[in-house]
């Protein structure tokens, strides 16, 4: 199967199932595309990828919840995951989600300050760093 991408991001390989979403490369980061629901039973499918990205050195990782209709505490619990083991490994760490819905669940659950979400990927990658592993 081959893909096209256009000149300012490069796919990679991973191990996140094509109905979940995609993973690739833009601008030196990592980007994790998350598509459709995620709950418990999409989550186990999309942790390997997450945890795949988050692995080696200083990892810079970008979620995009964009194409994301619904999040329940599992899909929650892999934000706050990958966010910690980002920034146990003195990465950086963005979130992109403009979902209503979505974002009164990170307020209700008092993570929308912590994740400093923006709403669209080219947001992520014009927004100045967020703080590192001592702010949060």
């Amino acid at each position: 199967m081959t893909q096209t991408s256009a000149p300012t991001e490069s796919f990679v390989q991973a191990p996140l199932p094509e109905p979940c979403g995609r993973v690739y490369r833009r601008g030196g980061r990592t980007v994790v595309a998350l598509r459709d629901e995620i709950d418990l039973a999409t989550a186990a499918l999309i942790a390997p990828a997450l945890d795949g990205a988050t692995a080696d050195g200083s990892p810079q990782l970008v979620v995009d919840l964009t194409e994301v209709s619904f999040l329940d505490c599992s899909g929650l619990t892999l934000l706050c995951r990958a966010r910690r083991r980002v920034l146990d490994r003195d990465g950086r760490f963005w979130l992109v989600c403009g979902c209503p819905r979505i974002l009164r669940l990170l307020r209700a659950g008092r993570l929308h300050d912590l994740f400093c979400p923006v709403a669209t990927p080219d947001e992520a990658f014009r927004a100045p760093e967020p703080a590192g592993p001592a702010a949060s």
